[in-house]
């Protein structure tokens, strides 16, 4: 190991937030171009963000699931952790949290988490970084706004907006499709959830792509500084959260949360922590998946066609664009105390990523995985919500965010034409699209 990746290295174990993210991208830089073949199996390190800008981790992982499907990396941006690739070791992971942690004090549920006191300015408890019995006392807080009758009276409103932006969008003229359409919709939705008013829906987005950047040099210069910006949103929901214990009761996220024994009384840090995950759950799923799917119907051409020919089909492709696009790339966990897991001996206190995206592209799980098609016999097979008890808990509300779209796109185009080059976000763990050139014709 180089003399400065040695002491990038030990700053990161000192918990160190002010290590910039241009000295992290330096000490551990890669060619995300380079054939993965040349690459000695022992340092193959999925996890780089470069891979993911550049939409090249995808022979990574195949590489992995042929050779060494639960592959240790000794060195990387987020430490040593193990990667666990095929969809089989992915269920049993999510399915034992007895053995694998999710709890943010152990490091969290992301590989770029680190192990915080709850009490530490920058540690995020949340409720899907902890485990039963607190996660499901929390979860079951907010799980009534997501049942099928509250998703069916939300409906109607969904269809109205979506409605709304399509019919406000240019003709013969290239746009972002992700700034004019995924991030419109999901963020007047996530307004209405929280009711907050529709101005400060862009807020939200905001603080989302914070989270999805706080490693990027492109946007901050430190973890420290995107986490100042955390802090504004902090401010935000703790003013809003104080003020709703003072109210009624309402349906809404926040006033949920701020009347129930179990949340009601949370630290600033677990407030914001809550806040976030619901945030970037109900923004980085739908969002990337509305942009993931417009891009793989482009891709796919004779799928387009079949879907043209047969509107009908749309409740069977939200699944596969789900699948296809895998909006969340990992879920992280920690050994709880020494195991075995696909032959590989894994320590307590290892940490592990469970690469959904890797998952959904498992051939010996999914029927022709690297094919998009959308009439597949059963689509909901997929890993990107996850499973047992941390199973995402808006999965329903993100299916029929989409279905709507896309129903309304099909009344009302020919076709959404991708005329420009894709530029995708700089993060091993939302896999998002940044920039989704398109154009729609008369």
């Amino acid at each position: 190991m180089s003399t400065e990746r040695s002491a990038i290295v030990q700053r990161m174990r000192d918990g160190d937030m002010t290590i910039s993210n241009a000295e992290m991208r330096g000490a551990f830089a890669i060619d995300p171009h380079r054939n993965v073949n040349d690459i000695p199996l022992a340092e193959l390190d999925p996890s780089h963000p470069d891979l993911f800008e550049n939409d090249t981790m995808w022979a990574y992982f195949d590489r992995l699931r042929a050779e060494d499907p639960v592959h240790y990396t000794a060195e990387s941006m987020v430490g040593p952790y193990w990667s666990v690739t095929k969809y089989a070791d992915m269920m049993y992971v999510d399915k034992h949290h007895e053995l694998f942690s999710s709890k943010q004090t152990y490091g969290g549920i992301t590989l770029a988490g680190s192990p915080r006191p709850e009490d530490d300015p920058y540690a995020l408890p949340m409720f899907i970084a902890d485990d039963p019995p607190r996660h499901d006392a929390q979860r079951r807080v907010v799980t009534p706004l997501f049942i099928p009758r509250n998703l069916a009276e939300l409906e109607p409103l969904i269809r109205e907006r979506a409605g709304h932006i399509l019919d406000g969008l240019p003709r013969n003229e290239e746009f972002n499709l992700v700034r004019e359409v995924s991030v419109e919709l999901t963020g007047q939705m996530l307004a209405t959830l929280f009711d907050i008013p529709q101005e400060d829906r862009m807020k939200l987005i905001h603080w989302s792509d914070v989270v999805a950047n706080i490693g990027n040099p492109e946007y901050f210069d430190n973890p420290e500084e995107a986490f100042q910006e955390l802090f504004k949103c902090l401010a935000y929901f703790t003013e809003l959260y104080e003020r709703r214990k003072t109210e009624p009761a309402k349906f809404d996220l926040i006033s949920m949360l701020a009347h129930d024994p179990s949340t009601n009384n949370m630290t600033p840090q677990e407030l914001l922590g809550n806040v976030i995950l619901l945030i970037v759950g109900g923004n980085d799923t739908t969002r990337n998946s509305i942009s993931g799917g417009v891009l793989a119907l482009n891709q796919n051409p004779r799928e387009y066609e079949k879907l043209l020919q047969n509107p009908g089909l749309i409740p069977k492709m939200v699944p596969e664009i789900i699948r296809w696009q895998t909006p969340l790339a990992h879920m992280a966990r920690t050994a709880l105390q020494d195991t075995e897991l696909g032959g590989k001996q894994i320590k307590k206190g290892d940490r592990l990523a469970m690469w959904y995206i890797s998952g959904n592209r498992d051939e010996d799980a999914i029927d022709r995985p690297y094919e998009f098609i959308i009439d597949r016999p059963n689509p909901r097979q997929h890993t990107a919500f996850g499973y047992g008890v941390h199973r995402c808990v808006g999965n329903r509300l993100a299916e029929m965010q989409l279905t709507v779209m896309w129903e309304e796109i099909m009344r009302r185009f020919p076709k959404i034409e991708v005329t420009g080059e894709v530029k995708y976000t700089s993060s091993s763990f939302v896999h998002g699209i940044r920039e989704l050139p398109v154009t729609i014709r008369d």
